[in-house]
């Protein structure tokens, strides 16, 4: 058998293990855990509260936060995309201090022309600069079923997963000159909103509006951190320390070289004076 398709096979196999697994975890309410910030009624919760869709039309798109601020935390949440035409439509998951100076992390869902794949777009950014962009195509169809992402931030480093699987690591190398979100409490964002000046195709394909409403679900949302403002002893937990294990790093760097398809650490164009610091240090 062909070295890539055992590897395709052994992908899927720990991608529904860890579907099971997270499935099985216990979820936040939606109707307790979030707020509305913009949209009105374009989100709506059911089932309860396990339940979120968020809405764009041509008069506005829509969006939610988060009740409590953290200072490290492991975030995750089931989405389902737009199918269809998506084009000019981004959805996003994203923790954000907001302000000038904020700190920032990033999972964005760049909507695509019907046929072809959309781009999960990840970002890190310190002290209100970002420039870190790492972009990878899904090795499934996000739009048919849910599926799990994941934003861990603890002190040593940011994890972004999805369905339990590390597509990116960005390490805390704050003592060698490296900016690090350390000290800004943050809040999960999420939203749903038009972008085709920019979204597909570097803004070439337009949002179709005769295709609208769009609608993106959210389910089994789940925030376990240090809440901002609580005893610090009433924050611990394993993901505190989380890392990658010998077969992280191999799924890492299995997918990184499958379905990435931009590294801001590889364009030495935009960078003319030199890759930022953190691309020369070890990545895993």
């Amino acid at each position: 058998m062909d070295s890539s398709i055992r590897a395709t096979k052994a992908l899927h196999v720990l991608v529904a293990t860890a579907f099971l697994l997270l499935a099985a975890a216990s979820a936040g309410n939606f109707s307790q855990d979030v707020s509305v910030t913009f949209g009105g009624p374009r989100t709506q919760i059911f089932n309860g509260g396990q339940l979120l869709t968020l809405s764009l039309d041509n008069i506005t798109g829509s969006g939610f936060e988060s009740k409590n601020q953290y200072l490290f935390a492991r975030f995750d949440v089931q989405l389902k995309l737009i199918p269809g035409d998506s084009a000019g439509t981004v959805t996003t998951f994203y923790l954000s201090s907001l302000g000038s100076n904020h700190d920032e992390i990033d999972f964005e869902f760049l909507g695509n022309s019907s046929g072809q794949p959309y781009t999960i777009h990840t970002n890190v950014y310190t002290q209100g600069v970002g420039n870190r962009e790492q972009q990878f195509r899904p090795w499934f169809d996000p739009t048919n079923a849910f599926h799990t992402y994941t934003i861990l931030w603890n002190p040593q480093r940011i994890i972004f997963m999805v369905d339990n699987m590390p597509i990116r690591v960005f390490n805390n190398y704050a003592a060698r000159g490296v900016p690090y979100p350390t000290s800004q409490p943050m809040r999960l964002y999420t939203s749903l909103w038009n972008a085709d000046d920019w979204a597909t195709q570097g803004g070439r394909v337009k949002t179709d509006w005769t295709k609208a409403p769009f609608t993106v679900s959210y389910q089994n949302y789940n925030a376990v951190g240090c809440v901002a403002g609580a005893p610090a002893n009433s924050c611990n937990g394993p993901w505190q320390t989380q890392g990658l294990d010998a077969n992280g790093r191999n799924r890492i760097r299995w997918i990184q070289q499958k379905y990435m398809i931009y590294n801001y650490c590889s364009d030495v164009k935009r960078f003319p004076q030199g890759l930022p610091r953190e691309c020369g240090l070890p990545r895993f």
